[in-house]
């Protein structure tokens, strides 16, 4: 079996590097305060003030614990995001915030990469499977020729894609309403649930990509 993953520098990096820049722009915050405070064109001069209020020694330690906070907020999504891709002459399997896919050899016809998006296609044309990660392409296309699974170039039905507009005639009301749904959450940079309901929209027969937060869709063969 091949793994393809992060490598352990970055997995494990950045629950040191996140919360270590946070810390530090978060003291960085805390001695620019009283000086931007001064800049009466400068935006949120509230929390500037704020932080100015606060006491000694609280405020030296309260800067550095809340960007450290928050920095790891970050790694936490940063992690969500990462991808693990198993593959084996049997079987590939798709590992990604705490999901698991998992499709046997029969199922898989071929795989692409499309963008920072993994594809996996069936014999029939369907997508099986649609992520996102910053996994190498060279290194999963190894994964998969390796074991004699076919790589192509690029999409083979990338014609049929359309772009997505409300009430689309020839999609169902559930399909549509599902795409609503998907498109607030894209405004609202909400990845994981924008993932989640293309998934859902997969279930119905509909494949969904993003260009530029426009959402374009193929239907089933």
């Amino acid at each position: 079996m091949t793994t393809v993953q992060e490598t352990a520098a970055v997995r494990y990096g950045i629950w040191v590097v996140c919360p270590a820049l946070g810390a530090a722009a978060g003291w960085g915050l805390k001695l620019a305060a009283g000086w931007i405070t001064t800049l009466g064109w400068f935006p949120f001069q509230g929390v500037f003030e704020l932080v100015t209020d606060i006491p000694e020694p609280w405020v030296t330690i309260a800067a550095p614990a809340i960007g450290a906070l928050a920095g790891g907020v970050l790694a936490l999504l940063w992690a969500a995001d990462m991808m693990t891709v198993e593959v084996s002459h049997d079987r590939v399997t798709l590992r990604k915030d705490d999901k698991s896919f998992d499709f046997g050899r029969n199922q898989v016809e071929s795989a692409f990469a499309d963008g920072k998006q993994l594809v996996l296609l069936s014999p029939s044309g369907a997508e099986l499977a649609r992520e996102t990660s910053d996994l190498s392409r060279a290194k999963l296309e190894q994964a998969f020729t390796g074991h004699g699974y076919r790589w192509r170039d690029a999409d083979p039905y990338a014609s049929e894609f359309r772009m997505w507009v409300e009430h689309a005639p020839e999609l169902p009301p559930d399909v549509n309403a599902l795409f609503t749904a998907r498109k607030k959450a894209i405004s609202k940079y909400e990845h994981e649930e924008a993932a989640e309901l293309a998934r859902e929209i997969r279930r119905r027969g509909v494949y969904v990509k993003d260009e530029k937060k426009r959402q374009y869709y193929r239907c089933e063969r």
